[in-house]
């Protein structure tokens, strides 16, 4: 007991001890007062700002409209329709052109009736004059070294002529008869070289044979297809006019005469005569000529895949 007198302090003490202990606390800070606040717990996923997360909604949604304007573009292509370009446009059409010799029937290369005109001045009378030119045959195709003359061979190979054609008319009467022919090129261009060959001078005929190799002599072209039978006769004429134009990629050549088969004459010194002749060999060619070097429909692209 002694003892623990001995080390207990004494209510003095005991008072002071405590005012000194409160006058420590008073002067140092809770423990928390001194460490940094850490918004962060530990194992949350980091958090950013409105800012952040403004921004990172942005770039998806740009995102997401290129994505939807791709995708839109790809499907436009595959679906709506395409269109040729100009170049591709006219290429389509010059093969359309330059096909229509194998893909018509010869009936409508050759229609069994074509209406020409004989000019006002030629029947006197302010209106022209509607006649029709009967077809009387069509010769089988050939190569460019028959159913032409001598000279016109020469011009139509090395332009590279590829076939003829040729068909026969009369005029309604019966007292003309014309042969047109149809020479076939690659090209348009092939054609008008062609063309220039052959040679286009005021429609002229010689008087005799002994005049053919001068000045009246008749340009080259083509030949009149021979018949047999009744008709061959009848058909089978002198020519008495001779001449061709260019269409497109085809030469298209026609000459005339008298279907009475006379000889050849000088058909100036009939005015009449050569007027109707002439109207019925260039009126029936340029039907022909038309019908072959007509414009096709513009090519348009259905939107296929292969188009």
């Amino acid at each position: 007991m002694a003892e623990l007198r001995a080390t207990a302090p004494k209510a003095g003490q005991t008072r002071a001890l405590v005012f000194s202990c409160l006058s420590l606390g008073a002067r140092i800070k809770p423990y928390h007062f001194h460490v940094t606040a850490d918004p962060q717990a530990p194992g949350e996923p980091p958090r950013y700002g409105v800012r952040g997360r403004r921004i990172r909604a942005l770039i998806v949604l740009v995102l997401a409209l290129a994505g939807l304007a791709v995708s839109v573009t790809g499907l436009a292509v595959q679906v709506l329709p395409r269109h040729f370009t100009a170049a591709q446009a006219e290429q389509i059409e010059a093969w359309e052109v330059a096909g229509r010799w194998r893909v018509l029937p010869a009936g409508r290369i050759f229609p069994a009736s074509i209406t020409y005109q004989l000019p006002p001045k030629v029947i006197q009378d302010p209106v022209p004059l509607n006649l029709d030119a009967l077809r009387v045959g069509i010769a089988a195709q050939s190569g460019c070294a028959k159913g032409v003359t001598t000279a016109a061979v020469q011009v139509l190979r090395s332009s590279g002529c590829e076939a003829v054609l040729r068909a026969t008319y009369v005029d309604a009467t019966r007292s003309y008869v014309t042969t047109v022919g149809v020479a076939v090129f690659p090209t348009a261009a092939a054609a008008v070289t062609a063309d220039q060959g052959l040679n286009r001078p005021r429609l002229a005929a010689a008087r005799n044979s002994a005049d053919a190799a001068g000045t009246g002599q008749l340009a080259a072209g083509v030949l009149v297809v021979r018949y047999h039978g009744t008709a061959a006769v009848l058909y089978d004429y002198s020519r008495q006019i001779a001449a061709s134009l260019a269409a497109g990629p085809y030469v298209v050549m026609y000459a005339a005469g008298y279907a009475d088969s006379r000889p050849q004459v000088q058909v100036s010194d009939d005015p009449y005569s050569d007027a109707e002749m002439t109207s019925l060999a260039v009126g029936v060619a340029q039907i022909i000529a038309r019908r072959l070097d007509a414009p096709p429909p513009v090519p348009r692209c259905p939107g296929a895949l292969e188009c």
